[in-house]
């Protein structure tokens, strides 16, 4: 039976469909459906990859105990800064692998996910056939951002786990120099590990949502991808032109890296909260963009 035909077939459960085990229901589905598909699977598969490929390329390079290439930096060269302590402990790996895959990998990952998400259905025939289940339009749309917002945590903590398991396999584990020079215990930096990965999460609820908006304007799941990672470029490049400081602090890659304050001894929060809050900012503009596109849209697919 196709998941076209269960969510059709449901609604023979009157008004009971309409409670939230029905909601729980159609996230579920949506959960099944996105981490079903073949590109998902590859997707994290990359993601999983990277880190495996930074540590190699790590020990290869300090094989014959020569320093890292690379100096200390904050913001962009948060992943440089990382890559000098990898060989000292290898929890490091973690935070140099969110850093390097944050600004590329794991935002074109989401994207294609968030791009394809209405797209990807109304292309293949299934949003109509959805659209008749009683859920209504804006339980399925909160459905699909709730997944996709799922596979950003899933994907960080892919990057994470493979990033911990790499380090502990190469290198030796211990205490945690922080950035501002202080000495933490290795379980204390194994808990900041996991707060950063949760951060790393929220930074895509923008991007999240900008492709969940794309995806409403087009029946066809390959242009939505490309367009979602096509402004996610575009946006990258503005903020790295200095003559556009003035609107850098709105764009929603820039405090990307913030995450990199968390290992600062006291934490300094100030850029972290400005990250998140940006991230919500977009969700909800974009968020009820897409609501208001998705609920007058003509389904003809």
């Amino acid at each position: 039976m196709s998941r076209a035909e269960t969510v059709v077939r449901r609604p023979k459960e009157g008004p009971r469909a309409r409670r939230p085990l029905w909601a729980l229901g159609l996230f579920r589905s949506e959960l099944t459906t996105t981490f079903r598909r073949r590109r998902t699977l590859a997707l994290l598969a990359v993601l999983a990859a990277v880190p495996v490929l930074i540590g190699i390329a790590v020990k290869i390079e300090t094989s014959d105990g020569s320093p890292v290439g690379g100096g200390g930096g904050e913001g962009g060269a948060a992943g440089p800064a990382f890559l000098t302590q990898i060989t000292n402990n290898g929890l490091f790996l973690v935070f140099a692998a969110l850093a390097a895959t944050l600004p590329v990998f794991l935002p074109m990952a989401v994207g294609v996910v968030a791009g394809d998400a209405v797209a990807g259905e109304a292309n293949a025939g299934t949003l109509r056939y959805l659209l008749v289940a009683p859920a209504g339009r804006t339980r399925l749309l909160l459905a699909k951002y709730a997944s996709t917002m799922v596979f950003c945590l899933v994907a960080t903590l892919v990057v994470a786990v493979s990033a911990l398991v790499t380090g502990a396999l190469l290198f030796p584990l211990g205490e945690v120099t922080t950035i501002s020079g202080t000495r933490i215990g290795f379980g204390d930096g194994l808990l900041r590990a996991v707060l950063i990965a949760g951060v790393v999460a929220a930074s895509l609820a923008g991007l999240a949502a900008i492709g969940l908006f794309v995806s409403t304007l087009t029946n066809s799941g390959i242009a939505a991808m490309a367009a979602t990672v096509g402004l996610l470029i575009t946006v990258q490049i503005l903020d790295t032109i200095p003559q556009l400081h003035a609107i850098h602090p709105y764009l929603f890659p820039h405090y990307w890296l913030s995450f990199a304050d968390l290992l600062r001894e006291p934490v300094y929060w100030d850029e972290v909260l400005d990250n998140l809050g940006l991230q919500a900012l977009y969700a909800a503009v974009f968020g009820s963009a897409a609501w208001a596109r998705f609920t007058t849209k003509d389904i003809t697919a």
